[in-house]
């Protein structure tokens, strides 16, 4: 999963992008919403955290700009204005979450899963296909009621192809979802992560699929 902090503050931004990047997420930050909605406009996000006193217009106006293109972005405004008023207006503009600051970083994280869940119409912290279940509130993984062993990368893969079930997700999702803009990995490196998931999985019933050309989908072994 990739996040996009809108976020001027450098050192709060930092604080925020470790601590999501500790929890598996693709961090990647904006100092303003001009390079916010740029970034918006090319790349793909599955969550953002905005600010509202940015320099350049408030974070407020730059999610009515989203709403009013259409973009479904889920959106989480985190700032310092604490107010009912502001909260209001917050909701009302577009946003989906509001939190205010000082913050634990674990409720924000709490907050960003099930902002994710929603967008994917998942009610529960469970993402299960047959026999495999990601619980993505423990972060625990089982396959046949047996733990599974799963790397940062192979989770997000996995947990991506989850939500997204039934439909396949182009190889350019997953790059997104693995990594920001001051990391690189390339199409070979996921086809590399792919295959080591396989290994865990396809004994145990579940098979990624790969679509040629397309990307890959979670689907039941035909074996």
């Amino acid at each position: 999963m990739r996040i996009l902090v809108v976020e001027d503050d450098s050192l709060v931004a930092s604080g925020i992008k470790q601590g999501l990047a500790n929890a598996g997420y693709a961090v990647d930050v904006a100092e303003n919403a001009e390079h916010a909605e740029c970034h918006l406009r090319e790349e793909n996000f599955d969550l953002a955290v905005v600010d509202i006193g940015l320099p350049d217009i408030d974070g407020l106006t730059l999610v009515q700009r989203l709403r009013q293109r259409k973009m479904r972005l889920p959106v989480l405004v985190l700032t310092a204005r604490g107010s009912m008023e502001d909260t209001i207006a917050g909701l009302d503009v577009g946003a989906d979450d509001y939190m205010t600051k000082p913050f634990r970083l674990p409720e924000l994280i709490a907050r960003i899963r099930a902002l994710i869940r929603r967008a994917h119409s998942v009610v529960s912290t469970e993402l299960q296909h047959d026999q495999l279940i990601l619980n993505t509130g423990s972060h625990t993984a089982t396959l046949h009621g047996e733990p599974l062993f799963l790397t940062l990368r192979e989770w997000t893969i996995l947990e991506t192809l989850l939500l997204a079930s039934p439909k396949v997700v182009s190889k350019e999702k997953l790059l997104q979802s693995l990594t920001g803009w001051d990391k690189n990995i390339t199409p070979n490196a996921i086809e590399v992560h792919v295959s080591r998931l396989r290994a865990k999985i396809e004994p145990g019933g579940i098979e990624i699929r790969t679509v040629r050309g397309i990307g890959y989908r979670i689907d039941q072994s035909r074996s």
